[in-house]
């Protein structure tokens, strides 16, 4: 599932201001709410419940936080670059400054499972998240993001 299905221009925030966890999941939570027309209070409380069973914080600074709800109709995301690093509990103890959220349908099984795997092998890419981080404009965040994945042969 490429990453242009999972967002859209405007779910990409160029410079996110939070001091902690919480506040940044309450801040994508309101874009995400804007996006899809969701309750913004429903779409945190599930981010914020899959996070108490363990962070997600998947190390080398980068996060996808998840999760479904009923009224969900499709799968959809929201990237974030953070302004500041901050802590996330990752397993690795970095602090966290590239956030990709995930909504899914409570009955989207297998699809959540995918899309999932795409954003983590996206961002487990060490050039492509050192591109993320030094753009500041939304437009080249999206492009860098969607961009098809270039092959290795010379």
């Amino acid at each position: 599932m490429p990453l242009n299905q999972l967002i859209s221009p405007e779910g990409v925030v160029p410079s996110l201001k939070a001091n902690a966890k919480k506040q940044a999941l309450q801040d994508l939570s309101a874009r995400a709410a804007k996006i899809s027309g969701l309750p913004e209070r429903e779409i945190f409380d599930a981010l914020w419940q899959r996070e108490r069973l363990g962070s997600t914080g998947v190390g080398s600074g980068v996060a996808i936080p998840h999760g479904k709800l009923t009224k969900a109709t499709e799968i959809f995301g929201v990237f974030a670059r953070l302004d500041r690093p901050i802590d996330f509990e990752s397993l690795d103890g970095v602090p966290v400054d590239l956030i990709f959220l995930l909504i899914a349908p409570e009955n989207a099984g297998a699809d959540h499972l995918k899309a999932l795997s795409q954003i983590a092998r996206v961002l487990r890419d060490s050039a492509m998240t050192a591109k993320l981080r030094s753009l500041r404009d939304a437009s080249a965040l999206y492009a860098v993001l969607t961009q098809e994945p270039t092959s290795n042969a010379a």
